[in-house]
């Protein structure tokens, strides 16, 4: 998903007020969050991405949530052989819209990762950026991902951190749902994975008009085998 209103993307109706709602993980929840309005993100690419993709060597890429497209445009644009997935069609047909417009090629696929449906093992490069799963699928999730990293292929998987709870005034149910750096690389076998980068980074970002800085935990890391 582009930068990046995603600290509010947990939130649906009174889901503040009650925790988590099971269905923020369905297609029909984010068919209707992107249909009630013209554009959910930035439509800039998440400066992660950029950053940690820039000395890179293009080749085949996978942008995990794609959303409305911004990262998988600009991967295009940087010369990668892209696909886009997300769950919901209604992204997947915006994101097209977006491709179209900047006049790239990028493959787009639904891909319900939730609901434990794989992507192939092709990929020299899988980014999943602002992902949150739930806290009992992360290890499943982190596994298939990995899974979709060729030898010598990159996993670059962005999150919140949970020091970010308070600043971008979520319920503290949402606390398992953010995720530190060691929590992601402890999923990652070190006999697989040659973890590059593994930190929590700052940014300044709009929360509610007000600029406040948040916390990106950044995991980084190649395929050994």
């Amino acid at each position: 998903m582009s930068e990046h209103q995603h600290g509010q993307a947990h939130q649906h109706g009174d889901d503040h007020d009650r925790g988590i709602d099971p269905a923020m993980w369905t297609a029909a929840f984010w068919d209707e969050r992107y249909a009630g309005t013209d554009a959910v993100w930035s439509g800039r690419p998440n400066r992660r991405l950029v950053e940690q993709a820039a000395d890179l060597p293009p080749g085949r890429a996978v942008d995990v949530g794609c959303g409305e497209g911004a990262d998988a445009v600009w991967l295009a644009q940087q010369g990668w052989q892209v696909t886009g997935v997300d769950v919901s069609r209604v992204a997947l047909e915006r994101a097209a819209a977006h491709a179209a417009e900047a006049g790239v090629a990028v493959e787009w696929r639904r891909v319900d990762l939730m609901a434990g449906e794989e992507l192939p093992a092709t990929y020299d490069l899988v980014s999943a950026h602002f992902l949150h799963p739930p806290a009992d699928q992360l290890a499943d999730v982190l596994r298939r991902l990995g899974a979709a990293v060729v030898p010598g292929g990159t996993l670059l998987f962005v999150g919140h951190h949970p020091r970010d709870l308070a600043a971008r005034d979520q319920h503290a149910s949402m606390l398992p749902l953010m995720l530190t750096p060691e929590q992601v690389v402890a999923h990652l076998d070190p006999q697989v994975w040659d973890v590059r980068v593994a930190e929590t980074q700052a940014r300044e970002q709009l929360v509610e008009g007000t600029p406040t800085t948040v916390h990106d935990s950044v995991v980084r890391a190649v395929r050994s085998a």
